[in-house]
């Protein structure tokens, strides 16, 4: 059966390009930085919204669903089949290198544990099938232990130890499936783990089991074999008041706190990190800076609406300085850019799925190409060099930096210091010429640090010690 009649394989035809079925700006096949951009990229379709999504569920908690599918089905099972196959025709046809699942996206619970596991064995079995046929893999799956009844007030930190039990029971089927299909990564998202009402909950003991239950994954995985990399996903606010795993920071500190951080990355979501009040590039630099970027899940969010809309990325500026990060922390290594990103519910058509997909695929490879050309020119760096000069350029800043400094050498320097200037930073004017590498490439390209010091030799630095003692005056 063919479910996309309608649509052939997408190809790069470049920006002169009328065709929407094309790529305008990825070319897998382009060198940028020394690899394809399909090294670079190595996108992944998420099977919820694509396969599971209707305009409904997840999407308008007012409206019926919008769409109709070919792989619809009375018969659960027969449906599960059908996306399976769909799912593979689909990847061929966008070009996608990698897919991702929950485990209920792609078989139906049933009514027992063993029923359950039956339904995904054969779905498995169909995935590894088309994977080996195909050659596309999986960049990571994982639980959904969030949406069952059962796990009203968690999984893993859950009050209830037969709920506890569940979801590890669950996990483990996780990982077996994993090892199956040679996914690159396991995710743990933790869509329930926290809490309505603090006083109502014992906090310190649900940190700490669910530090047991990530030590029981990692011990089993290492039993059975599984060595792809265990991603945590962090996400603010919904569904509970307050979510354990809030952001990057909160993450990385429980798991340093509980000896975890040699065994976790982070898996980092672009309408997550809007949630939190922080920038995807943020969250990116922050995982950075502790050796935890591991993937990240490509969409973008309604600043007017609080909660998770799941966008496809078009915002250019926000990708190309998620790109600018991905490539100053030396890629993604085993990780990817997945489309955690569902059509609109008015994109009633099965075409959209396609459109989609192509949009936020020429977003992120123009973004990508865009923060490749500003650290070619060293735009940020000279810029960042320049601001922090006082620390690397003079003999106070070097004593700081290495840690000879006290707050007696500081403070008698400080004594004989009475031409303290401020810099300004020009911050507007940076961000304009920012704009150029994004939405064009500028015809001349002066080094940044060049134009910064041409601008203070025409203004020049506020005096900070003499305006203090002005104004106290």
């Amino acid at each position: 059966m063919t479910y996309f009649p309608t649509v052939g394989k997408i190809k790069f035809e470049g920006v002169e390009s009328n065709n929407p079925f094309a790529y305008r700006h990825y070319n897998p096949e382009e060198v940028v930085m020394g690899k394809t951009m399909a090294e670079h990229m190595r996108f992944a379709v998420a099977y919820w919204h694509t396969f599971a999504s209707d305009g409904a569920k997840g999407q308008d908690p007012f409206g019926m669903k919008t769409m109709t599918r070919p792989w619809e089905s009375t018969d659960s099972m027969e449906e599960a089949r059908q996306k399976a196959y769909a799912n593979f025709e689909f990847l061929e046809k966008l070009g996608v290198p990698f897919f991702a699942f929950h485990d209920l996206d792609v078989a139906p619970e049933g009514n027992s544990i063993e029923e359950y596991h039956r339904n995904l064995d054969e779905i498995v079995a169909i995935f590894k099938s088309e994977m080996e046929r195909t050659g596309i893999k999986l960049l990571w799956n994982t639980s959904n232990a969030f949406s069952h009844p059962r796990f009203v007030n968690g999984a893993a930190t859950s009050p209830n130890a037969d709920v506890y039990a569940h979801a590890a029971a669950q996990v483990k089927k996780g990982l077996e499936i994993a090892k199956e299909l040679g996914a690159e990564n396991y995710v743990f998202w933790g869509g329930r783990e926290g809490y309505e009402f603090l006083q109502n909950t014992d906090y310190k003991l649900e940190m700490d089991n669910l530090a047991k239950f990530y030590w029981m994954a990692i011990n089993y995985a290492q039993e059975i074999g599984y060595t792809g990399q265990f991603l945590i996903e962090p996400k603010p606010k919904e569904p509970t008041k307050h979510q354990y795993d809030y952001d990057t920071a909160t993450v990385v500190a429980f798991l340093k706190t509980y000896g975890l951080d040699k065994h976790f990355k982070m898996n980092l979501e672009a309408n997550h990190a809007t949630l939190a009040m922080h920038t995807f590039d943020h969250e990116i630099r922050v995982a950075a800076s502790h050796d935890m970027l591991g993937s990240l899940d490509a969409n973008q969010g309604d600043l007017l609406i609080g909660w998770d809309t799941d966008e496809f990325p078009t915002d250019l500026t926000a990708v190309t300085l998620a790109c600018y990060e991905i490539i100053k922390a030396g890629g993604l290594g085993t990780g990817g850019v997945n489309f955690d990103a569902k059509v609109r519910r008015s994109s009633t058509d099965l075409e959209d799925l396609f459109l989609a997909h192509i949009a936020g695929m020429d977003t992120f490879a123009r973004g990508f190409k865009a923060a490749a050309k500003l650290i070619e020119d060293k735009f940020f760096e000279d810029i960042v060099a320049n601001r922090y000069s006082t620390f690397h350029n003079s003999e106070i800043g070097k004593t700081i930096l290495d840690g000879t400094a006290t707050f007696a050498s500081l403070a008698e320097y400080a004594k004989t210091n009475n031409t303290l200037k401020v810099v300004s930073d020009h911050l507007e004017y940076t961000k304009v010429r920012m704009n150029e590498y994004i939405y064009s490439q500028p015809t001349s390209t002066p080094k940044s640090n060049e134009i910064i010091k041409h601008l203070n030799e025409k203004i020049s630095g506020a005096d900070l010690l003499a305006k203090t003692s002005q104004e106290a005056v």
